[in-house]
């Protein structure tokens, strides 16, 4: 195995914003595979947070925990488009301090 050139994009966002995020992420280059673009995955989780005095929450009250339904979208990445595709998605995902995951990827030979 050797180190892809792409990497792995995880991201929670509310379920009313998710194709959003997800086109977002496509129109900036993350999703192309081979002869394939805008690919994706996606699963529903909660989301829980806390927002603290000084935050300016989409979702919630300062002060008050937050229970929120999130889809986490996964997608791949070429590391030469990253710093724009998250760039992409700070523009348009809704919350203040969006969660996102960027993990190394394996080619296998």
């Amino acid at each position: 195995m050797k180190e892809s050139p792409y990497v792995k994009i995880m991201v929670s966002v509310p379920v009313p914003q998710a194709d959003e995020v997800r086109a977002a992420m496509g129109r900036a280059g993350a999703g192309k595979q081979g002869e394939y673009e805008y690919c994706s995955a996606s699963y529903r989780v909660i989301g829980r947070f806390l927002p603290l005095a000084g935050a300016n929450p989409a979702i919630g009250t300062v002060g008050e925990m937050e229970e929120v339904e999130e889809e986490m979208i996964t997608t791949i990445c070429h590391k030469d488009i990253l710093a724009a595709v998250i760039r992409e998605i700070q523009r348009v995902h809704p919350y203040e301090e969006p969660a996102i995951d960027i993990l190394p990827r394996f080619e296998i030979e």
